[in-house]
């Protein structure tokens, strides 16, 4: 695995290795990414071997993340159990279990945008909601959940059982611009600020399909009188949730590799960049960046933190933080898998440029194709073996 990001300033060895806690101190955050959200399943089932008693007391789902969280947090049993379910369920996705990806539904939508591209803003202009139907995806979710009137019910009842403290969904609401952090547990720290706003909900499949309606991809999802989509489009905190719920250990999964000098310096593409490499690089700044900007801040804040006298630290406290992430690239993996996507939706994206271009991150974040996300799943258990003891030493830590 490629080096993690670790903050570290509690000592000591106290605690329980085992991952059974202080309820609350321990938080997870799964960030979006796509397909890619199977190797957060892998990571997940890699840990689950080891710790097969774990629980996570605060779980917090950001895009894809919010489909693994969200499953976490309605599931009756701890990670021996739920993690491999997890995983049995993205090794058998097909793109077509997401969304329609038939040539009929792809050239109906696509036929409206061009209608509304071409209508100049006239009244008579079609509503457009998005390039595909993600109604698969809502069946999918309602298939491995207990759902009851669109809330998914498993997660009052951990909470219920002291299993669960809190499980947050992130979105943007596009009507007012500000991101929602939505939380269904106790302890919630309301945030009212401008642009990020925290809402008690009891979170339903909705919730979940908005916090993952990747942008113009995917409609936008109805919540209340507002439309939202994905979550990480605004959020430059990934871990602000985590730390208003009184967290004090963080494991972050990201699905973003990170890159060595030279793989950086490398040229991706050739001549003028087709809208694939763009595309990609609009989507690692949104959605895989962040993450690991928020953990940079984190670490020089708890250097820092040593040096305030307790009186002046307004609530400021350490917190011990490890960001997992691919050992290799999952963007340059995905060329290899292309021809595995149905005819027609493998046709649109080979026409945006995805063979110009060596690591089609894009690419990798649409491919939900078994081949593909088996891999993703193997990369992801494997890098959580090499990484066992740094999470051990995370569990381990002091709950201060």
């Amino acid at each position: 695995m490629s080096e993690a990001n670790r903050a570290s300033p509690a000592s000591g060895d106290a605690g329980d290795p085992s991952g059974a806690a202080a309820p609350g101190r321990l938080a997870i955050v799964l960030s979006g990414g796509g397909a890619r959200g199977a190797y957060q399943a892998g990571v997940l089932r890699g840990i689950a071997r080891h710790l097969p008693d774990l629980r996570f007391p605060i779980l917090c789902g950001i895009s894809a993340g919010g489909i693994n969280a969200s499953f976490l947090a309605a599931h009756p049993d701890p990670l021996g159990t739920s993690a491999p379910e997890l995983c049995a369920i993205w090794r058998r996705l097909h793109a077509g279990d997401i969304f329609h990806a038939d040539a009929t539904s792809l050239a109906r939508h696509f036929a409206r945008w061009v209608a509304r591209l071409a209508s100049g803003g006239t009244a008579a202009a079609p509503e457009v909601r998005g390039l595909v139907d993600p109604r698969p995806l809502q069946r999918v979710i309602e298939s491995v959940v207990a759902v009851v009137d669109g809330e998914i019910v498993g997660i009052a009842e951990n909470i219920e059982r002291g299993h669960l403290q809190a499980v947050t969904l992130t979105t943007l609401n596009y009507t007012t611009g500000q991101t929602v952090t939505w939380v269904q547990g106790d302890h919630v720290d309301h945030r009212e600020r401008p642009r990020l706003r925290t809402w008690r909900a009891r979170l339903s499949v909705d919730h979940v399909l908005a916090s993952a309606a990747l942008p113009l991809f995917f409609p936008a999802v109805r919540l209340g009188n507002d439309w939202h989509g994905d979550g990480g489009m605004r959020l430059d905190a990934p871990f602000s949730a985590p730390l208003h719920l009184g967290a004090t250990r963080i494991l972050a999964i990201s699905p973003r590799y990170e890159m060595t000098m030279a793989e950086a310096d490398r040229r991706k593409t050739s001549g003028y960049p087709p809208p694939a490499q763009i595309l990609s690089q609009l989507i690692n700044a949104i959605f895989l960046d962040v993450l690991d900007r928020d953990a940079a801040r984190l670490q020089e804040i708890n250097r820092l933190i040593p040096y305030v006298p307790p009186a002046e630290r307004h609530g400021l406290r350490p917190v011990d933080i490890l960001v997992l992430r691919p050992s290799v690239d999952l963007g340059l993996l995905a060329a290899d898998y292309e021809d595995r996507l149905p005819p027609a939706f493998r046709y649109l994206t080979r026409s945006l440029g995805t063979r110009e271009t060596t690591v089609p991150d894009f690419l990798s974040i649409v491919l939900f194709e078994p081949d593909y996300l088996q891999l993703l799943l193997e990369i992801g258990e494997r890098d959580a073996e090499a990484k066992i003891d740094d999470i051990r030493r995370l569990l381990a830590s002091p709950a201060s």
